[in-house]
C-alpha cells in the first residue's frame, strides 16, 4: 500500500466562526494546502482517513473546554471544503485518534508505507496522534 493520510479535526466545530471552540481565522489558511495534499495523495493511491472530534453531551472533556462537537449536531462534520475526501471517518473523543477507536485495527488492515498527519490543533490532537502512531512503530 502507499501512504495513509490522517486528517485530524478539520470539523465545523473548530473551523467555523461562531462555534464554541473556533480556533480562529488562520485555520482558513491551511485548508487549500490540505486539499492539495489530499488530491496528490489520492492520485498516488493513498488512503485518507478523517478523525473527527465527537462527544456525548455529558463528556468529561467539557470540564476543561466548553461543549463542542456533540454527537448528533453538525459540529463533528468535516468542513465542506474537504468533505469530498471524507469517505472514511472515525469519530474520536480524546486527543489521540488511537484512544478507544478502531484506528489501530484499520492501520493493521491497510499496512501503509507511512502515515501523514495533518489538521487542526497541531499542538494537541495532531501531536498526540503522531506520538501514539510512533509508539506503535508506524512510520510517521
Amino acid at each position: 500500500m502507499a501512504n495513509l493520510v490522517i486528517v485530524a479535526d478539520m470539523v465545523r466545530g473548530f473551523c467555523e466562526e461562531g462555534r464554541n471552540l473556533y480556533v480562529g481565522p488562520t485555520i482558513r489558511e491551511i485548508i487549500p494546502r490540505i486539499r492539495e495534499l489530499l488530491e496528490r495523495e489520492k492520485a498516488a493511491g493513498s488512503h485518507i482517513v478523517f478523525v473527527c472530534d465527537t462527544h456525548e453531551p455529558d463528556d468529561k472533556e467539557f470540564e476543561m473546554f466548553p461543549p463542542h462537537c456533540i454527537r448528533g449536531t453538525e459540529e463533528p462534520d468535516v468542513i465542506p471544503e474537504l468533505a469530498e475526501f471524507a469517505g472514511d471517518n472515525i469519530p474520536k473523543r480524546r486527543y489521540s485518534a488511537f484512544f478507544e477507536t478502531n484506528l489501530d485495527e484499520r492501520l493493521e488492515e491497510l499496512k501503509p508505507d507511512k502515515i501523514i498527519i495533518v489538521g487542526d490543533c497541531t499542538n494537541i490532537c495532531v501531536l498526540y496522534t503522531a506520538a501514539d502512531a510512533r509508539y506503535r512503530n508506524y512510520a510517521v
